[in-house]
């Protein structure tokens, strides 16, 4: 398996689930029922994110190490820049299906407020991250994120990755202080709509910047050769998974307990308080990292664990992520997210417009809409899949031996 495949898997696994939880159906549905979120204080996006940051760290590190730190940062700055486009792409897709489908608008009113074309202030709005329809809003974070990953992946490599966790710490602090409500209270005055929405975010880019940029961190250092995991992670370091399983199992009758509103009422104040999604509250992060470093040391460490029902449980989630499906999904990961919010408002919007449909309708509609979420990555991988008309009639050029009586070589070009 290459070196990439299983995070591969892994952004897959996530878009799955991911579109699984934004299909909504009038009265819900229960194919949706059977997800991580349910066991644990960990979502999709959360993973999602975290990945992207890895890959971010271990890729672009890469690239500085070779070509140099400007060569990295165009590189990063190309990509944000080609995410934007897409990102703006699929609002004004939304926007214009709103005018053309008969009843959209209202259908899609509590996704969109009144967001249309003749209001500027909507589509600054829009254009610069501080309004996000919903389901679009994991994009604008990635890109904002990557306009201060060259500098923390510089930072990385000069061996100063501590002070880059430290002001990450620091900022999700401020998030969950609320101090970002200085500067976001008044914006939000400057840019409040007639639906009396101003800034419309489903993530604080203070507390959830924890997710991206410690991935960044490992990333980078995993791509520097600064940080061997085969021993941290290894079969005889039996003290972080027993760690991380106490964590998972103290949020486990939490999160089963919240799941099906048992919670005293005494306890849930203060409990709600701990555990904000928005802000990725201690709850979260917790939570998170306990089963990340968990599922990670049982995909390391745990093949070559003594004990067979480790083996067993670490070969399990190996062979999940490396479903060939997931992997293909997890390669144009970016991609299949902007179509996947295509889907999920056209799903909305054909459940708006018929009577509430059955059991058996609803989960058909969720398997085929993970079917198609694979239309983006077969598309750009076409070529590998199909072959192409110039890779089948590729020239052939003899090249003229240096010398008479040199056998001649055959160059495919």
């Amino acid at each position: 398996m290459k070196r990439f495949d299983i995070i591969d898997g892994m952004r897959g696994y996530f878009l799955v689930f991911m579109v699984l939880n934004h299909l909504i159906f009038a009265g819900g549905y229960f194919l949706v029922k059977i997800n991580h979120n349910q066991l644990a204080f960990v979502e999709d996006a959360q993973g999602f994110v975290f990945l992207s940051g890895l890959l971010i760290g271990m890729v672009y590190a890469k690239k500085m190490l070779k070509n140099g730190y400007a060569a990295g940062r165009t590189a990063i700055y190309t990509r944000a820049f080609e995410l934007y486009r897409y990102a703006m792409g699929i609002v004004l897709v939304v926007l214009a299906a709103q005018m053309l489908l008969p009843g959209a608008y209202t259908i899609w009113f509590n996704w969109l407020g009144y967001t249309n074309f003749d209001d500027p202030l909507r589509l600054a709005s829009i254009a610069t991250f501080l309004y996000q329809p919903t389901f679009m809003d994991i994009l604008p974070q990635y890109i904002v994120y990557m306009l201060f990953a060259p500098m923390l992946v510089k930072l990385v490599l000069e061996d100063k990755w501590h002070y880059v966790i430290a002001g990450s710490v620091m900022l999700w602090m401020a998030a969950q202080l609320g101090l970002q409500q200085l500067v976001t209270a008044p914006i939000n005055e400057m840019i409040m709509g007639a639906d009396d929405q101003g800034i419309r975010v489903s993530f604080n880019l203070l507390g959830w910047q924890i997710v991206f940029y410690s991935a960044l961190v490992l990333g980078a250092l995993t791509a520097s050769g600064k940080i061997d995991w085969t021993k941290i992670l290894s079969p005889e370091n039996t003290f972080i998974p027993k760690a991380a399983l106490l964590l998972v199992m103290f949020f486990l009758p939490l999160r089963l307990i919240t799941a099906h509103e048992l919670m005293p009422p005494h306890m849930i104040g203060k409990f709600a308080s701990m555990e904000i999604r928005a802000d990725f509250g201690p709850v979260y992060l917790l939570n998170f990292a306990a089963v990340a470093v968990l599922v990670t040391w049982l995909i390391v460490a745990g093949p070559k664990h003594p004990a067979a029902w480790v083996r067993k449980i670490a070969a399990g989630i190996t062979w999940v992520f490396s479903i060939k499906y997931l992997q293909l999904l997890g390669r144009h990961s970016l991609y299949v997210y902007v179509w996947h919010v295509a889907i999920v408002y056209f799903v909305y919007y054909f459940d708006g417009r018929t009577p509430e449909l059955s059991e058996l309708t609803k989960t058909a509609i969720a398997l085929v809409a993970i079917a198609l979420l694979s239309i983006p990555a077969l598309w750009r991988e076409r070529d590998k899949l199909f072959g192409t008309s110039s890779q089948q009639h590729a020239p052939v050029k003899v090249q003229q031996p240096a010398k008479p009586g040199a056998p001649q070589q055959m160059v495919i070009r």
